[in-house]
């Protein structure tokens, strides 16, 4: 069950919370590149990673339950004061992209960025808040908040960066694989 976790850990950081950049990168290659390239076959890519992604988070869940009921915290979150919260977050985040199964919904590029967003709304919010407390502290020293916030800013910047590299090499792999095809036909 660690194993799982570490590996999600690991796709939660180097693809899924650069969705929303991917998507945003594709929206403007659409615009700008109007047919030339493969942005609707990409954004169908990225649909069935969020609907892989979903799966396996849901079935990390109810594994997590059944058989080591210990080591979860699940029961307890949803069961707490703040239980509305969690389950709207838990349904967002593993019940809501199943929704692109619908392949009309799928191949809408907003549809697919306002789930890509809501998937990890409770990883945004902490982070607002996190930054917003930070700056907002009395009780730390006068350079912290500074620091803290250049942190934050330098992270999510690298995350836009991933995240338009991620799509443009899709758009590159997809461009190469469409010109293979027609050299072999």
């Amino acid at each position: 069950m660690e194993i799982i976790n570490k590996i999600i850990r690991i796709v939660d950081v180097n693809l899924i919370y650069c969705l929303i950049p991917m998507i945003v990168t594709l929206i403007l290659t659409d615009i700008l590149f109007k047919n030339k390239l493969p942005t609707k076959k990409a954004l169908l890519i990225i649909s069935w990673i969020i609907i892989i992604y979903s799966v396996v988070s849901l079935s990390n869940i109810i594994i997590g339950i059944t058989f080591f009921p210990s080591e979860s915290d699940f029961i307890e979150r949803a069961s707490g004061s703040y239980r509305i919260v969690y389950w709207i977050l838990v349904i967002s985040a593993t019940l809501f992209p199943l929704t692109l199964l619908n392949k009309n919904l799928s191949h809408k590029f907003w549809y697919v960025l306002f789930v890509a967003f809501l998937m990890k709304i409770g990883v945004f919010f902490e982070h607002f808040v996190i930054i917003t407390t930070s700056m907002h502290s009395d009780n730390e020293p006068e350079n912290w908040t500074s620091d803290s916030l250049k942190l934050w800013t330098h992270g999510i910047a690298i995350t836009f960066l991933q995240g338009f590299l991620l799509a443009i090499l899709l758009l590159v792999i997809l461009k190469i694989i469409e010109r293979n095809k027609l050299t072999y036909n």
